[in-house]
């Protein structure tokens, strides 16, 4: 089933499936959080902001602005710490969907914001604070997914610390090596081509995510549960197989 996603949440993992399955959750956060701005006004996946944000709003004596920015940052640790809990627990367990578990507490999530969208805006004053605390735990959560599989080699809700990376390869790339100086200063090249894809993503991700909450509104948040359900269905279908009728 899904030959062309084969591995890509699996435990035994490879550089190729790591990257693949960084570069599409780049494209999902990209299309959530930019999605998820034209929603609730706010991006989700930038805590630097919101830890600034706070700083900001404490000195100027808004207190209550400043513990709603605390309450995003919980929440997103918060999503980070169900990751951690789910992962361990499946490995513990041998579970083939240890890594995919996670992803798959996202595609619910997601699926409940694209549906009840109509209901975030007619209650606004209600639901959009609780909205935004959703999607903040969405994006600890994906993060803490690709950071743990790849050993916090890829991250995917932020990415600055991709956009140093590149500058610093794009530095070693056009550095002029002088005879006599020394080794050479060399660029990785696989590196800047992997850190090159998850920008692009993330990219093209956010144009996809604002252009469909524009046109299509909270719904169109439903395709991005759907790409999240199809990279989890496999292992999954395994899992409830081998509880069902024993290893193979």
């Amino acid at each position: 089933m899904f030959p062309l996603i084969h591995g890509w949440v699996d435990v035994q993992r490879t550089q190729r499936t790591n990257t693949r399955l960084g570069a599409t959750l780049c494209f999902v956060a990209g299309a959530a959080n930019a999605g998820g701005f034209l929603a609730v006004g706010q991006y989700t996946s930038h805590m630097t902001g919101v830890v600034s944000s706070i700083a900001d709003h404490l000195v100027l004596g808004n207190v209550t602005l400043a513990l709603a920015g605390l309450g995003t940052l919980v929440a997103f640790v918060l999503g980070a710490m169900t990751t951690a809990w789910l992962v361990n627990w499946g490995l513990r367990h041998h579970l083939h969907s240890s890594y995919g578990l996670p992803l798959l507490v996202e595609a619910v999530a997601l699926l409940v914001f694209g549906l009840f969208g109509a209901a975030i805006k007619l209650f606004a004053l209600v639901f959009l604070p609780l909205t935004v605390l959703v999607l903040c735990f969405i994006m600890g959560l994906q993060n803490a997914v690709i950071t743990k599989i790849s050993k916090s080699e890829i991250r995917t809700t932020h990415i600055t610390g991709l956009v140093t990376d590149l500058g610093i390869e794009l530095g070693r790339l056009l550095y002029i090596n002088r005879t006599g100086l020394g080794d050479k200063v060399l660029a990785r090249r696989d590196k800047l081509r992997i850190q090159s894809l998850l920008i692009a993503s993330f990219f093209t991700g956010g144009v996809v995510g604002a252009l469909g909450f524009k046109h299509l509104g909270y719904i169109s948040a439903l395709p991005l549960a759907l790409v999240l359900l199809v990279l989890v269905v496999r292992s999954v279908l395994e899992d409830v197989q081998q509880w069902l009728y024993g290893p193979p």
